[in-house]
């Protein structure tokens, strides 16, 4: 029996409640979709946990934009069945591509949402989005396996909030992710060329950039306890590559909040602002945040607040994922026009 067929099953007793690669035909590069696909089942190690893939997924969900806009870099628009959890509008060159895939819920969407689509394979970036969601364990008891982007994996997701780093998370955790999944939807190809394509870009960014001397904040959302970036998530890996300083990164913590009082003692360089359009937190655009800093008593005397050197990125260049390049990108341009890097 095919898993799609096991799952809608199991379904119908629950109610319902840039340039990367063209986003072209979803097609295997050997024989998708077909029962004993050419070197299938195949097995994939994620997060300590040995997933089985029967074939190349034909109904895939994903349930966290980094997620789903790999998937479509790599081509695999009519393969899908669902996105969900959004933080900002897809990247432009995938705008089409992503027309073509339901959009189950801006945020988290329900269990039963998801396996209504009949998913034969559903991928996360987050831990706590399968949580959210139900779990990766009941999603295995239907049969219905799944992915968790290794950038996570090397996270300690104990506890409340995002998390904590013992080790820097870098690019190649990325690129990681994008051989994982283009193997197991069998397009090794394209996730080969997507990933030589990203190494290129990095490589031209951090090249001829020495920001030596810059200190630099990030601040994703939230204005009331703000989220700022630790030492060593996507940020980082964005800091370490114009060789510039982040203000915090003496905590481990992915995402801690800290009040506006350390921050100001900080009064770092540059601001690094997250420009989100998602609704579930306060101070998410960054006009928002832009307004909050230049009215708030304690912010308002901050250099970069006075020289307003802010630099916009989406909250996906501020996750880990094919976005944190575009970070580097931007962040390198930001500090040449602001005359803080040679």
């Amino acid at each position: 029996m095919k898993r799609s067929s096991r799952v809608l099953s199991l379904t119908c007793l629950i109610p319902l409640g840039v340039g990367l690669l063209t986003a072209c035909g979803g097609g295997s590069e050997t024989s998708a979709g077909q029962d004993n696909a050419a070197g299938y089942p195949r097995t994939v190690e994620n997060c300590g946990r040995e997933i089985t893939i029967e074939a190349p997924p034909e109904r895939a969900v994903s349930l966290n934009q980094g997620s789903t806009e790999i998937l479509l870099s790599l081509g695999l628009a009519d393969r899908m069945v669902g996105t969900a959890t959004w933080t900002d509008p897809v990247l432009k060159e995938l705008e089409e591509a992503n027309s073509k895939v339901p959009r189950l819920a801006d945020n988290a969407p329900s269990y039963e949402r998801v396996l209504a689509e009949e998913p034969d394979f559903v991928s996360a970036s987050f831990e706590s989005t399968f949580q959210e969601v139900s779990s990766r364990d009941d999603f295995a008891e239907l049969g219905v396996p799944t992915y968790l982007s290794p950038a996570d994996c090397v996270k300690n997701n104990e506890g409340d909030g995002d998390g904590s780093r013992d080790q820097p998370l870098e690019m190649s955790t990325v690129y990681r992710e994008i051989e994982e999944l283009a193997r197991v939807f069998d397009v090794p190809e394209r996730g080969e060329e997507l990933v030589e394509e990203l190494r290129g870009r990095l490589d031209k960014a951090s090249a001829d950039i020495d920001a030596s001397g810059v200190s630099m904040l990030y601040w994703f959302a939230n204005k009331e306890s703000p989220y700022m970036a630790g030492c060593c998530g996507a940020p980082g890996i964005i800091t370490e590559e114009i060789g510039a300083k982040n203000v915090f990164d003496d905590t481990k913590k992915e995402w801690p909040q800290i009040n506006w009082e350390t921050v100001a003692q900080r009064d770092p360089d540059v601001l690094v602002i997250g420009d989100l359009t998602r609704e579930s937190q306060t101070a998410e655009e960054a006009a928002q945040k832009i307004e909050f800093l230049e009215n708030n008593p304690v912010t308002k005397h901050m250099d970069a607040v006075r020289d307003d050197r802010y630099i916009r990125l989406s909250g996906a260049a501020m996750n880990p994922s094919i976005r944190t390049v575009d970070g580097v990108e931007r962040v390198a341009a930001k500090l040449r026009e602001f005359g803080l890097a040679e």
